[in-house]
Order: structure tokens, then C-alpha cells, then sequence
């Protein structure tokens, strides 16, 4: 199997150092986007088949245009907040999975998740 290719995107710089961390476990390719701006490049540079996102602090409707652009990629968000709107929104849109970014343990799971569902397909 293939190493994959992941991109993170955290707007609180810990929160994104801890998950690179725990990611870089399990992924050798694990690339930060610093800015929303990054995103996007970030994605096509790295040839990136899973992005985490942190979707609160995202464009509205980032979700969605990343996955219009991108067909292929897995969009694990992240968000801190109990908002069920936001969560059904991002999920509607095109995101495989919705993640507490603190709990780093429940990104990896997700992220491995879909790499064996892509890996399957």
C-alpha cells in the first residue's frame, strides 16, 4: 500500500502540532497549511488524498468546493464546538467524518478509516 498524503489544516498552531504529530505515526507524509489561503495549494503540491480540517474556522462552504475540486479527496473536519447545523452542513457537503481535534486518537482512527475505504474501492 501506498504512504498517503495528508494535509492538516488547525487554526490554533498547538491543536495542529499535536495532530501532525499523532498523524506522523501513522502517515509519513503529513503536510501543515498555515492559512485557509494554503489549503488548496497545499492539496495539489502534496497530491494529498486526506485533508483535515478544522471546519469553523474555514470559508463557508469550503467543505463543498473542496470536494467539488478535489473529488478524490477525504475531508476529515475538526471543530470544537456543539454545533449539530455546522456539523450536518459539513457532512451534506462532502466531509467523511466530523472529529474534536483535542481527541487526536479519534482523527487518526478517522483517517485510517478512509484510507482503508478508498484502499477498498
Amino acid at each position: 500500500m501506498e504512504p498517503l498524503n495528508v494535509v492538516l489544516y488547525q487554526n490554533d498552531a498547538r491543536t495542529a502540532q499535536a495532530l501532525a504529530a499523532s498523524l506522523s505515526q501513522y502517515f509519513p507524509s503529513v503536510h501543515l497549511a498555515r492559512t485557509c489561503e494554503e489549503i488548496r495549494p497545499a492539496i495539489a503540491r502534496h497530491r494529498a488524498e486526506v485533508l483535515v480540517l478544522d471546519v469553523e474556522t474555514s470559508c463557508p462552504g469550503e467543505v463543498k468546493r473542496l470536494h467539488q475540486e478535489f473529488p478524490g479527496l477525504c475531508i476529515v473536519c475538526t471543530h470544537r464546538l456543539a454545533d449539530e447545523d455546522l456539523w450536518t452542513e459539513a457532512l451534506n457537503q462532502g466531509a467523511a467524518d466530523m472529529c474534536e481535534p483535542r481527541n487526536t486518537n479519534d482523527v487518526v482512527r478517522s483517517v485510517m478509516r478512509e484510507r482503508a475505504h478508498h484502499a477498498a474501492a
